[in-house]
């Protein structure tokens, strides 16, 4: 779309660069079938149907949420093969077994072995059979358990034994490659993720347990890493979008960004512009503050896309201040497009 017809769209307004998108989606295809793996996108950076079916164009519709009703609104909409990638409680059995019982595949994970005895005792009385991953920590230490441990053989054979869930195997997520620098530190994070997780699959293979799915990925993990030999699952999401952050720690290039927020410029003073975007357009993500010091929480692009050098340095709910060289070019009126951190 042109500058000039921007001028004209309410504000704040998502813009989205249908190409770059389509782009996004084909390199990580060509990726997942180079390396021979199955492609699991995560929906969560959308919760967009038709989003989803660009990423799962030449794959079999698997997809990844991060919530039941993301697995529910999906599965309405003809998805029938999803993973709810957040260690599952005892709450949410109820919904979980709605949608398997609606006909949907839908794994489930858990780094916990009461749990697992309990999922196992609720699905033998409601009459199902759950699909059930073991939830691997491999340097993100938010959830899960870690490779070395003792539990890490121990629950995936209550699963195994367990006559009312399948075990289907390790996954695991690298949260911590967003706090890396460099490339190198990247793929440092990559293949560690990599090697941990066929180790583990292994070590559970010389038990007798069998391990149907070894399941990776982060964007930028899946970004950079080299190879993925003993890996059978990827799950990266943000690629499809990409955003300033992921740009910024070399995930990808600026060009690869496909997802802006247009606003517009309700105050100018001497120092700074106030735009219409906020928190609840912008999201309150700051970005990696030990590369860019001045990062803020996003850039500020001209409409055509070119970067101004100005940034949103402070945020209300509706209101954002932008300072920087060069906010005396700009007037109230004038549209901007914002590079937010985290799409």
């Amino acid at each position: 779309m042109a500058a000039n017809q921007l001028q004209n769209i309410k504000t704040p307004s998502l813009l989205l660069e249908h190409e770059r998108v389509r782009r996004n989606s084909k390199r990580m295809t060509k990726f997942a079938m180079r390396n021979i793996v199955r492609l699991r996108p995560h929906v969560k950076t959308h919760k967009c149907i038709e989003v989803a079916r660009i990423q799962t164009e030449g794959h079999d519709g698997a997809i990844t949420v991060s919530t039941l009703a993301e697995a529910r609104a999906f599965a309405e909409h003809g998805f029938d093969d999803i993973t709810y990638a957040v260690p599952v409680e005892h709450g949410k059995f109820d919904d979980a077994i709605e949608i398997l019982r609606s006909g949907v595949k839908l794994n489930l994970l858990t780094d916990d072995a009461d749990t697992v005895k309990k999922l196992d005792e609720v699905s033998g009385r409601a009459g199902v059979k759950f699909d059930l991953f073991l939830k691997i920590d491999c340097g993100t230490h938010r959830v899960g358990v870690e490779p070395d441990t003792k539990e890490a053989i121990e629950i995936p054979r209550l699963i195994s034994d367990a006559k009312n869930l399948n075990f289907a195997g390790i996954l695991t997520h690298a949260g911590h490659s967003y706090d890396v620098r460099t490339n190198e530190q990247i793929l440092e994070v990559a293949r560690h993720e990599r090697d941990s997780m066929v180790a583990l699959a292994e070590r559970l293979r010389s038990q007798g347990i069998e391990v149907p799915t070894v399941s990776i990925g982060s964007t930028p993990t899946m970004s950079l890493i080299d190879d993925l030999k003993g890996i059978d699952e990827i799950r990266p999401g943000n690629y499809i979008f990409f955003d300033n952050f992921q740009a910024t720690i070399g995930s990808c290039t600026f060009e690869d960004t496909a997802l802006t927020v247009l606003a517009a410029v309700i105050h100018k003073s001497a120092k700074k512009l106030v735009i219409d975007a906020g928190a609840i357009a912008l999201s309150k993500d700051r970005g990696p503050v030990g590369l860019d010091p001045d990062c803020g929480y996003g850039r500020v692009l001209d409409l055509d896309g070119t970067d101004t050098g100005m940034r949103v340095t402070a945020m209300s709910q509706e209101h954002g201040s932008v300072t920087g060289e060069g906010i005396e070019k700009f007037k109230v009126g004038d549209r901007v497009r914002i590079l937010a951190y985290h799409s």
